[in-house]
């Protein structure tokens, strides 16, 4: 599968982003999917995450109550709409597809996953 992601862009706090993850190649709703976001000098972090037919879905601490992600089957697209941006959000996002299809499953070490590139959003104060 390839994933390409896109929406991202400068944005004063407060407002809000959609980013998009498009694959092709393989049905979206066989993998997990996941965002993940990474700012200068910082780790890595889980973003958010939804299983396949939507039968669960993550949310990392700093973002629950403000981001949302959801499903379009027939636009093999997962969203993540992103409202009350604040300064820390800053940071390249990335969509990522893997398998099995449930979120904890990228825990495992046996997991296949597979990486879109990133998209940049930055959130002025």
């Amino acid at each position: 599968v390839q994933l390409q992601a896109s929406g991202g862009g400068l944005v004063q706090a407060g407002g809000s982003l959609r980013l998009s993850c498009t694959a092709s190649g393989s049905n979206l709703d066989d993998y997990a999917i996941g965002w993940f976001r990474q700012a200068p000098e910082k780790e890595r972090e889980g973003v958010s995450c939804i299983s396949r037919n939507d039968a669960s879905q993550y949310y990392a601490d700093p973002v629950k109550g403000r981001f949302l992600i959801s499903k379009d089957i027939a636009k093999n697209t997962v969203y993540l709409q992103m409202n009350g941006l604040r300064p820390e959000d800053t940071a390249v996002y990335y969509c990522v597809a893997w398998s099995p299809a449930y979120c904890s499953g990228y825990n495992l070490p046996a997991r296949k996953d597979y990486w879109g590139q990133g998209t940049q959003v930055t959130v002025s104060s």
